[in-house]
């Protein structure tokens, strides 16, 4: 059975000011961790962009009528053969499921963003926690392709 080998957390509140602070929080735990279990740095990258792309989902949509001091939660875990990540938040559910697919070559405002993080990651899910949080777990393989 594969075990977690590193594991983060950080809890920052409902503020889009502060995705500079979690993605360096992030770069940090990357460059402490991921690289010497030859990560490159183009997985790396877009591992960075789906959680700026997931944390500010939660900031925008989840907690658009909540106090900006309610508090986004983010776990990092590194595994032998994959990277983790989960953000909670206390906004109410929504289902990924009934957002269209922007047609390519169009514009439309928004809805971009969950097509994104399933295209950065090897695996997206969202769910609802017991606790009534929603956590979009985002998980990339090390080895592309892997899944």
């Amino acid at each position: 059975m594969l075990t977690i080998v590193q594991q983060d957390h950080l809890t920052v509140k409902s503020d889009l000011k502060l995705l500079n602070q979690v993605q360096q929080w992030f770069e940090k735990f990357c460059l402490q961790y991921l690289t010497q279990y030859g990560w490159s740095e183009s997985q790396l990258y877009r591992l960075n962009l789906a959680l700026a792309e997931g944390f500010t989902n939660a900031v925008r949509h989840a907690h658009r009528s909540l106090p900006p001091d309610t508090t986004i939660d983010i776990e990092v875990s590194l595994w032998i053969d994959r990277l983790e990540m989960r953000i909670w938040d206390y906004g109410k559910p929504f289902n990924p499921d009934a957002i269209i697919e922007p047609e390519p070559g169009t514009l439309q405002v928004g809805g971009y963003g969950w097509f994104l993080l399933r295209r950065l990651a090897d695996h997206v899910v969202y769910e609802r926690d017991a606790d009534n949080r929603n956590c979009l777990l985002i998980v990339k393989y090390c080895l592309e392709g892997q899944h």
